[in-house]
This record gives C-alpha cells, sequence and structure tokens, in this order.
C-alpha cells in the first residue's frame, strides 16, 4: 500500500513537472518570435543618409529590417523585441548623426557627416 501511495505521487509529481514545463516553453517562444515594426521621425536629407543609416542599423542588435523614406523623413525598423527596444534603436540613430523623433543627433557624430547631410542642406 505505501509503495503504491509513492508511485503515485511520482506520477503526479512527474506530470505537474512537464506540464510547467511546457508552459514555460511556449512562453519562451512567443518571447523569441515577437518582432515589431516602429516609424522614427528623423533628419535624413539624401540617399547617402539613407545608406548610411540602413548600414549601421543593419549591424545593431535584433534589427531584422530598415527602411528610410526620404521624402517623409521617418526610418522604419522592424526588430526582435527580446534583443532590443525603441529607445536604444533612437539612441543608435542618434549617434549615426541623425535626429530620432525627440532626440537630437549626437554633436560629434553630427559634424562628421557630409555637408550634404546636415540637416540644414536643400534637398537633393
Amino acid at each position: 500500500m505505501k509503495t503504491q501511495m509513492i508511485k503515485l505521487t511520482s506520477v503526479a509529481f512527474m506530470a505537474v513537472a512537464i506540464l510547467f514545463s511546457t508552459a514555460i516553453s511556449a512562453q519562451d517562444k512567443q518571447k523569441k518570435k515577437k518582432v515589431e515594426t516602429i516609424e522614427i521621425q528623423s533628419s535624413v536629407v539624401c540617399g547617402m543618409c539613407e545608406e548610411r543609416v540602413i548600414e549601421n542599423m543593419a549591424f545593431e542588435k535584433g534589427v531584422k529590417d530598415v527602411k528610410v523614406d526620404l521624402e517623409t523623413k521617418v526610418i522604419t525598423l522592424t526588430y526582435k523585441t527580446n534583443k532590443t527596444d525603441e529607445e536604444t534603436l533612437k539612441k543608435a540613430i542618434t549617434k549615426i548623426g541623425y535626429d530620432a523623433d525627440e532626440l537630437e543627433a549626437d554633436p560629434e557624430a553630427y559634424e562628421k557627416l557630409p555637408a550634404c547631410c546636415k540637416k540644414d542642406a536643400p534637398p537633393h
């Protein structure tokens, strides 16, 4: 009788452990697969700006896709939420030398931009 009770307890414990680990695994998969797309208003002006942003942001951790619309000056980023966040991406854009929504471009990075990529440069 005692042996039967131990076996039943062991089976119940194993069942609970399996259910718990399955639930955790499912949650982890959801977190890993979560991808978001954001639009950031910037100070990009020309094709060189577009190339610079795409090249630099492609190496940012978690970034899956980068698009730059020169007409609206909007940078569209698709990224993995478990790898990075919106604020980190905005800061990365400012370090390239461009404004990112409410964040001003890093002054040192901005000074290194070619004249055609400065905020006051006419569209070309």
